[in-house]
């Protein structure tokens, strides 16, 4: 091996090293102005409550006010500094304005949007349902897209982060997630694009795209259990809440978690792609709606 291989592995090493301690320090989140959508169940809910405990300020939003209510009051046991919620639908893009404008007058700024809220949990074949499609898109991709847009002026001057919570069927198509699965590539494609001109402009806001594999979440399970070989649901939303946060906090340009289950195998996609759709096909049934 030449002495600049060796150079070239050895930097990498200590590259590697240095990005394997974690250096989160959770006196940094006391006082952030958060907001977190999707926030009344699964990771969202989790979220909400990992920023409570460290004191942060929080506003949260999702459709079920009583839920929101419990919510709200849970983080403020658990230490939040305040907490407020609003309860919204992110299917309607005039209530995206909305929750943001709601941020401006409460916190007089913000330091992390975090995108978590979707549509399209059940699970089924694509048999053209054209609505459906345009709902999904209208929920999982173009709420995220107004919520940054809007946030923006606000994260500017905080030199604050958007988190976009995504998934592995964002970065390899799922059976019976089609319209799922595309409205979650299109975040990918769209927030890449977005943090490369951020970096053009000299813009210091962060952008962190979470690609979240098989979390046991209610949802998750109810919406699985009749297309699904096996229980692949291990991971809490809890521990996957911590991993955002944090991920969010070392404004990494991605976090997958779990890690073990999602990075490897959207590498290997790459090298072996029908290998990989071969292995997730066997968690499917081939029973599901049709």
């Amino acid at each position: 091996m030449s002495t600049t291989a060796k150079v070239i592995f050895v930097l990498l090493g200590l590259y590697i090293a240095y990005n394997m301690v974690d250096k989160f320090d959770p006196d940094s989140i006391k006082g952030k102005r958060v907001i977190v959508t999707g926030a009344s169940t699964g990771i969202g809910e989790e979220l909400a409550y990992s920023y409570a405990k460290l004191g942060a300020r929080l506003l949260i939003t999702a459709r079920r006010e009583n839920i929101l209510q419990q919510v709200v009051q849970k983080c403020m046991e658990l230490g939040a500094q305040e907490a407020h919620y609003i309860p919204l639908d992110m299917g309607n893009m005039s209530h995206t304005k909305i929750l943001i404008e709601e941020a401006e007058q409460r916190f007089h700024g913000l330091d992390i949007l975090i995108l978590n809220h979707i549509a399209g949990n059940k699970l089924e074949l694509w048999n053209g349902q054209f609505d459906r499609l345009n709902g999904m898109f209208d929920v999982n991709f173009k709420a995220y897209v107004h919520l940054a847009t809007y946030a923006l002026p606000m994260l500017k001057r905080s030199n604050g982060s958007i988190t976009v919570m995504s998934s592995f069927a964002g970065k390899c198509g799922q059976p019976y997630t089609a319209s799922y699965s595309a409205s979650k590539f299109a975040l990918g494609g769209f927030f890449e694009a977005l943090r490369q001109e951020f970096t053009m402009q000299e813009i210091n806001v962060s952008i962190t795209i979470c690609i979240i594999g098989s979390i046991k979440t209610e949802n998750a399970i109810k919406f699985s259990k009749e297309v699904m070989n096996t229980d692949i649901f291990a991971t809490s939303a809890s521990d996957t809440a911590e991993a955002v946060m944090r991920g969010t906090y070392h404004r990494q340009l991605e976090v997958y978690y779990p890690w073990g289950m999602t990075r490897p195998t959207a590498i290997l996609k790459e090298l072996f792609p029908k290998f990989i759709f071969w292995i997730c096909r066997l968690v499917f049934t081939t029973s599901g709606d049709s």
